[in-house]
């Protein structure tokens, strides 16, 4: 019996750690949820914005939040409707879209809020092959054209189309993904492809494809959304990414070559199409505002012109409901 009383003090003494750990452990669960930081936060980086490439390449938003041990994660998007989906899904919280996309999307009842603007692009255009023979909008008639559906590209062809007396329904809308469709207009598949950069630039210069239709107007601007119900629950942590967010858009205002390295990296192409899809690129508005409202309720109003959207929604009440500046305000002010 004497010689097992240090083992019955052993594993006494190694009860008490455990006992202590578990109730540290608990303690530190409960302090969790009263931080106003989540455990993990998870978003998007997309080839068409530049700012999230480089947020990514710095960790700049892992060093943000380390000291509250909130994990950071990202998500690839291919275009606005994937974001879109990721977004609705809960696959991430926030999302990086083009303003006519994610207002389509608020009218189909997505539980987002556009909370900063990442860039102004002219982003997309109407793209053809070199001696297709088609130099206007109005030769698109009875042709074949590629287009992401629910994106920015998308909607610039129905406007487009719009103000030259067509529709869809005088041609053949062909549904790919943005890269795709650069590879179905190179490939002779399609007749023309509603694009965006950086595959519009990459075609411009290496396949020596036309931009036949370009509108700056018609590009809505780079919106960053979060999920409403994050957005709820986690304020501050909302305002820390766009702060972090600034701190990429002022890096890449003062240094575009280095961007456009990065962007050349992280897409697999030249830095020629790199720096020509920045160039396109106006980073110097990033709360969201009266112009912004503006674009995007005259988008909103032709789309449901065109049928694209339902004509009993109420577009101005839509888009107030999607644009939220207080975030943005708080962390940059309104004067920008």
């Amino acid at each position: 019996m004497k010689q097992q009383k240090p083992l019955f003090k052993t594993a006494a003494f190694a009860f008490g750690l455990t006992f202590i750990s578990a109730c540290a452990a608990s303690s530190d669960a409960g302090s969790n949820e009263d931080s106003p930081y989540p455990e993990e936060i998870s978003l998007d980086y997309a080839y068409y914005s530049p700012t999230s490439l480089v947020l990514k390449e710095f960790g700049w938003l892992e060093e943000a939040f380390e000291e509250y041990g909130t994990d950071i994660e990202y998500v690839f998007s291919q275009g606005s409707n994937r974001s879109l989906e990721y977004l609705s899904g809960g696959s991430v919280d926030f999302g990086s879209t083009a303003g006519a996309a994610a207002l389509m999307a608020k009218g189909n009842n997505a539980p987002i809020k556009n909370v900063y603007i990442y860039s102004q692009p002219e982003w997309t255009a109407l793209v053809t092959a070199e001696g297709s023979g088609i130099e206007s909008v109005a030769d698109l008639e009875g042709k074949q054209v590629a287009a992401t559906l629910g994106t920015d590209p998308y909607i610039f062809l129905i406007r487009a189309l719009q103000e030259h007396g067509l529709s869809a329904d005088d041609l053949e809308i062909v549904n790919l993904q943005h890269s795709d469709g650069a590879n179905a207009l190179s490939n002779g598949q399609v007749d023309a492809w509603a694009g965006l950069d950086p595959h519009m630039a990459r075609q411009e210069l290496e396949t020596g494809a036309e931009l036949f239709y370009r509108n700056e107007s018609f590009n809505t601007y780079g919106f960053l959304n979060v999920r409403e119900d994050f957005a709820e629950e986690y304020p501050e942590a909302v305002e820390k990414v766009i702060d972090t967010y600034e701190k990429a858009r002022k890096w890449v205002i003062d240094n575009p070559e280095e961007t456009a390295e990065i962007m050349a990296r992280e897409a697999q192409m030249d830095e020629e199409v790199a720096a020509l899809q920045l160039e396109r690129n106006n980073f110097e508005n990033p709360v969201p505002g009266n112009e912004h409202v503006d674009s995007l309720t005259e988008a909103g109003l032709v789309l449901q012109e065109a049928g694209v959207m339902e004509g009993n929604l109420d577009i101005e009440q839509v888009v107030e409901d999607l644009i939220d500046p207080e975030y943005s305000e708080n962390v940059i002010g309104n004067d920008e």
